[in-house]
């Protein structure tokens, strides 16, 4: 064989082995990524925080079914779900078995676009030309988005964020939630929060002079709503729906994110920083994909565990 031959032959070894990979290797990967953030009061005890994102859980997916059930030996204190957890119409009993060992956990929870239609048989490289239409159009075929919320609500307790805020108290510190429904819809009303913080701040009857932590919840990380939530004092803002780009190039880092967030910042912990305020950011690249473009390269699925700690050195 000639060397042109041999560099060709090479070459399409090297595409099917990645190609390959991609598909059998990769996806499977799953692992936990973790963080610290000094958020806390001083002296306030830790609390954690497991972050779960994009499932995109189909029903016959018993392998991340499993590997989400074993999340609950890290013993969160809480559970922040940033929405994509459906993947399939057939997708909430598996939901539901996913969660269950965490039931008991305080929990908060936004939407994303595929919580709401079932994903759509398409070209996987129209992903890499631009932002998705997010599960709009003719065909789409819409999903039991109630059935999962009563899911979430009524069986595990969970706060829905979607355009909505929250109080908890968790491990002796107070904490304020505020998010947003799927900004990647345009379904985000920025223009509520305010008022709605405003809300639950008066009638909050804590005497304690610690102040509160705030938390952001989005699923897509739009540069809007990251200003809207920084503008809002929030400490730390949690998202997810680039699935840190899908495919990566080393070196290189995430090719697209499907919104219009920096590609150095499609995923992990950050600073976003907007008006002279500034928020913590941890952006996961999810634990699943479209059941229609089964592939990870470079970008391995996760969870993260961030441990929110006493802020001791004043960060505001």
């Amino acid at each position: 064989m000639s060397r042109a031959g041999i560099a060709v032959a090479t070459g399409l070894g090297l595409v099917a082995t990645a190609s390959l990979y991609a598909t059998l290797v990769e996806p499977r990967a799953y692992g936990v990524r973790r963080e610290t953030v000094p958020v806390l009061s001083p002296g306030a005890d830790p609390v954690r925080v497991l972050h779960i994102s994009d499932l995109h859980l189909a029903p016959w997916q018993q392998h991340r079914i499993d590997w989400v059930r074993g999340l609950a030996a890290l013993e969160p204190d809480l559970i922040v779900n940033t929405g994509d957890n459906m993947g399939h119409r057939d997708a909430l009993p598996a939901l539901a078995e996913a969660f269950a060992p965490f039931d008991g956990v305080p929990g908060v929870f936004v939407n994303g676009s595929n919580d709401y239609v079932e994903p759509q048989a398409k070209n996987p490289l129209l992903y890499l030309t631009g932002p998705s239409k997010g599960g709009s159009g003719e065909r789409a075929i819409p999903l039991d988005v109630d059935a999962m919320e009563r899911l979430f609500t009524e069986r595990y307790g969970w706060h829905s964020l979607n355009n909505d805020v929250a109080q908890l108290t968790i491990n002796g510190s107070i904490v304020e939630f505020m998010g947003t429904n799927d900004a990647h819809r345009g379904w985000d009303r920025l223009d509520a929060l305010p008022g709605l913080m405003d809300a639950l701040r008066e009638l909050d009857e804590d005497d304690t002079d610690d102040p509160a932590v705030v938390i952001g919840v989005t699923h897509a990380p739009y540069r809007r709503v990251l200003d809207a939530l920084t503008n809002q004092a929030a400490d730390i803002i949690f998202a997810g729906h680039t699935h840190g780009g899908q495919v990566a190039l080393p070196g290189f880092g995430a090719i697209v994110t499907n919104c219009d967030i920096p590609r150095r910042q499609a995923r992990g912990l950050s600073l976003w920083q907007h008006a002279h305020h500034a928020s913590y950011l941890n952006v996961s690249a999810g634990l699943g994909h479209s059941i229609y473009a089964p592939i990870r390269f470079a970008c391995p699925p996760e969870a993260v565990l961030v441990t929110l700690v006493p802020d001791d050195i004043g960060y505001s």
